[in-house]
This record gives structure tokens, C-alpha cells and sequence, in this order.
């Protein structure tokens, strides 16, 4: 066995509930382990424990879904080195490939061909310190940002980012989720209509067919 290896929580197949790819099945490879501690984090269970797994096992396991794409995540999967090699064989498998991360962690290294979905951190996460904003000159077209918003101050904040960045001219996509039980997403919406705001509203769509679970 290669001396290669991730520690991995959990890999599942599903729909994906995020991004400008959601609705479409996905297989999920979520890695152990996380430097930060957001206030609202959904998936507190991944920063312990997990399985050790070979990159070599993995692929295989990914490749046996027969899905089209792959969403890495975590936790915080750029915490472990060895997730880029993992990225580069799952591209070298014909799939398309996104990362999900904090904004906390340097991307300088991910393949350009793998869609990064940046997640800055606005105050109410408690982590808007760790945002490493030197990651935004490494975004392209091929990208896209998130912000997730606990209230209006958070809104306002990922507003200001918005438009201090440019991100709309940098990304694919920017976009806006309201935090599950703290911000309506009515009113959310409706602030993101209000401002003519030129981002993606987005709610988690696995969490409206299968409620509040892991491996969905």
C-alpha cells in the first residue's frame, strides 16, 4: 500500500446542496480535521477521529461511484498535505473536481482545474480574523466564493468584501447562504434583491430532502 494516505470521515454519494452545481449527483470525500472553530459549524464531527485511508483506495472508491463529480471537503481538507496529490489523481481520472474551504488555508497550490469555493468568513463565525485574503489573486473564472450569513451585520460585511474584491469580476459565482436556524432566508433574499446584489442566494438543498444528518 502507498505511503500516501488521507484521514477521511466519511464518503458518500449524494446530491450536491451547494454552489453553482447543485442538483447534481456527487460523490463527497469529507477529510478529518479543521484549524477553526465557526459558531454555526454544521459539521463538528469531522475535526476528530476519522479513518486513515491510501490515496490509492480512495481514487478506487471515488471511481467506483460512477459519478461525474467530486466535492472535496471537511472539515478543512487543505489542513492535510495530502490532499493535493489526492485532487491531481481524481483530475487524472476525467473528473471534475471542487474544494470546499475556509479562505483560512493558502490555495496557491491547487490545480487551476479544480473549482474552489472559497468560503470567507464574516464576524458572526467568530473566525473572520483567519481569512487569508491574499487567496483572492488566486481565484479565476473557474471559482467561486461564499459567504455565509448569520445576520445583517454579517450581510453588510460580506457586502463591503464584495465590492473591496471585485469578486464578481474575479469568480463565477459569489455566494450568499443564510446560516440554518439564525438568518431567514426570506429575509435574506430579500436584502440580496433590495441591493440589486449580482450574487447566487442559495439555501442547502440536502438539508430541505434529508433534514439535519451526516452522509447526505
Amino acid at each position: 500500500m502507498t505511503a500516501e494516505t488521507l484521514r477521511i470521515t466519511e464518503v458518500f454519494y449524494s446530491l450536491q446542496g451547494e454552489s453553482r452545481t447543485t442538483g447534481l449527483p456527487t460523490v463527497f470525500v469529507r477529510l478529518t480535521g479543521c484549524p477553526l472553530r465557526c459558531t454555526w459549524c454544521d459539521t463538528e464531527y469531522s475535526f476528530h477521529g476519522g479513518e486513515r485511508v491510501s490515496l490509492d483506495d480512495l481514487v478506487e472508491q471515488v471511481v467506483g461511484y460512477g459519478a461525474r463529480h467530486v466535492c472535496v471537503t471537511g472539515g478543512e481538507p487543505l489542513g492535510q498535505p495530502n490532499c493535493l496529490p489526492f485532487m491531481d489523481r481524481l483530475l487524472e481520472k476525467g473528473l471534475e473536481v471542487s474544494l470546499e474551504t475556509s479562505g483560512a488555508m493558502d490555495v496557491s497550490k491547487v490545480d487551476e482545474r479544480v473549482v474552489k469555493v472559497l468560503d470567507l468568513k464574516p464576524p458572526a463565525s467568530g473566525e473572520s480574523h483567519r481569512n487569508l485574503y491574499e487567496n483572492i489573486q488566486y481565484l479565476s473564472r473557474n471559482d467561486q466564493v461564499k459567504f455565509v450569513i448569520a445576520g445583517r451585520d454579517d450581510y453588510d460585511w460580506s457586502v463591503s468584501k464584495l465590492l473591496e474584491y471585485n469578486l464578481t469580476e474575479k469568480v463565477s459565482d459569489v455566494l450568499f447562504s443564510p446560516v440554518n436556524d439564525q438568518q431567514s432566508p426570506r429575509d435574506l433574499a430579500e436584502w440580496i434583491l433590495a441591493d440589486r446584489l449580482p450574487v447566487r442566494f442559495q439555501i442547502q438543498l440536502h438539508r430541505v430532502i434529508w433534514g439535519d444528518k451526516a452522509g447526505v
